[in-house]
């Protein structure tokens, strides 16, 4: 018989099929090792995508609560400004629950913008009347009807304002 035998292990196979079968196993190895790593991106990439959309759930539960308050917020500036024409108790208890409703939002990255004396800007304002007013510009907010807010650098609702004609 003219195969040789591998006799340091004790091994009845000729050497060529070993060297053929642990090649094999080398690239099953390499095969399963790329099988695991997709499998680790993966999942990398699931765990991201599921905390991207919790925090987007987060911040639009809190949106739907923000926007409640500034109603609130809107209600106690017509109440103060109301009050105004008289020097009673009621107006310095509306600055200090405005005050502190102004403090709550701000917490939470909630912050109004001053819109009466600026330019029109319709990324930022919802014009509800156009108004004649002597010594203002045209396209120049001259009241404020409701007030706009950005949360975290981003509008979070556009002022209703007039705009000089």
């Amino acid at each position: 018989m003219g195969i040789g035998l591998h006799r340091n292990e004790g091994n009845l196979l000729p050497e060529a099929d070993l060297a053929g079968e642990m090649e094999q196993l080398r690239e099953d190895l390499r095969a399963e090792r790329d099988r695991h790593l997709r499998t680790l991106a993966d999942f990398k990439n699931y765990r991201r995508r599921i905390e991207r959309d919790g925090n987007t759930l987060a911040d639009e539960g809190k949106r739907v609560m923000i926007l409640a308050l500034l109603d609130i917020m809107d209600d106690l500036e017509k109440a103060i400004q109301s009050a105004a024409d008289e020097a009673q108790p009621i107006e310095q208890g509306l600055h200090i629950i405005h005050q502190k409703s102004l403090a709550l939002l701000k917490t939470q990255g909630v912050l109004p913008f001053e819109s009466v004396g600026t330019p029109f800007n319709p990324h930022l304002h919802e014009a509800v009347a156009m108004v004649d007013q002597e010594g203002s510009e045209p396209g120049i907010v001259v009241d404020e009807l409701r007030r706009g807010y950005h949360w975290n650098n981003e509008l979070l609702r556009a002022a209703q304002v007039r705009v000089a004609g």
